[in-house]
């Protein structure tokens, strides 16, 4: 194509987004509350999965309680048998883990969700990280990787309720490669309910990062599983 044809081409809709449906989704972490959450509607929306974990047979259990077709495993056969690895492990684990899986995820598309929080007696409250937040530090850790950031906001309790049909939210995708950011959108949309959301470059993650901490205190207060929505998109 020509600069000029370039030039003349309609803009590509924010909305284009890839078929997802047939790669397969590693949740690092998967054996905790959030990575067997996200595991649980993904694989209840078709995709397939595995869950990692340091020990094989935990995670295996773990999956066979999911059901629906979830795999276990370690977290480095996890992460090199999968197209997408979601990282749901603690933040005091967080560097250590994909420092280990540098050469599992090489290529691949990272999500990171971790929330750095610390907790005392006035509730939670955010971290800053010497990247910068939890997904810089991805980022730097893993430079053959495709890392983005997202699925932050979700609350545990309503992903691994089986009578929720449709999980009410918008998750905030961010990263610097707009396909790897796309696809990451397209696999929250497989879920009923959720909507993919780009929302900019990973030296914006601190903040929405930092956002969890206080919807645990909307959460607290309301006795909710508070969420977001975005207006006017």
């Amino acid at each position: 194509m020509s600069t000029s044809e370039a030039a003349s081409a309609p803009a590509r809709s924010p909305f284009d987004l890839p078929d997802v449906s047939g790669l397969v989704v590693g949740v690092l972490g998967g054996t905790g509350p959030q990575g067997r959450g996200l595991a649980y509607r993904l694989a209840r929306a078709g995709q397939q999965v595995v869950i990692g974990s340091r020990s094989a047979e935990r995670a295996q259990e773990k999956a066979e309680e999911l059901g629906l077709g979830v795999r276990g495993a370690d977290n480095a056969t996890t992460a090199a048998e999968s197209d997408i690895v979601i990282v749901a492990v603690p933040w005091e684990g967080h560097a250590e883990l994909l420092e280990s899986l540098r050469e599992q995820l090489a290529g691949k598309i990272v999500v990171d969700c971790v929330n750095p929080l610390g907790f005392d007696k006035q509730g939670a409250y955010a971290l800053k990280p010497a990247e910068g937040s939890a997904a810089q530090q991805a980022a730097a850790l893993l430079p053959d990787s495709r890392v983005t950031a997202a699925f932050h906001h979700l609350s545990a309790v309503l992903l691994l309720d089986p009578s929720v049909e449709e999980v009410d939210i918008d998750v905030l995708v961010l990263g610097e490669e707009r396909a790897a950011t796309d696809a990451v959108q397209a696999l929250a949309n497989r879920v009923p309910g959720m909507r993919g959301v780009f929302a900019g470059r990973l030296r914006n993650a601190h903040q929405v990062e930092s956002l969890v901490a206080n919807l645990i205190s909307v959460n607290r207060r309301y006795k909710a599983h508070a969420g977001l929505r975005i207006t006017d998109v």
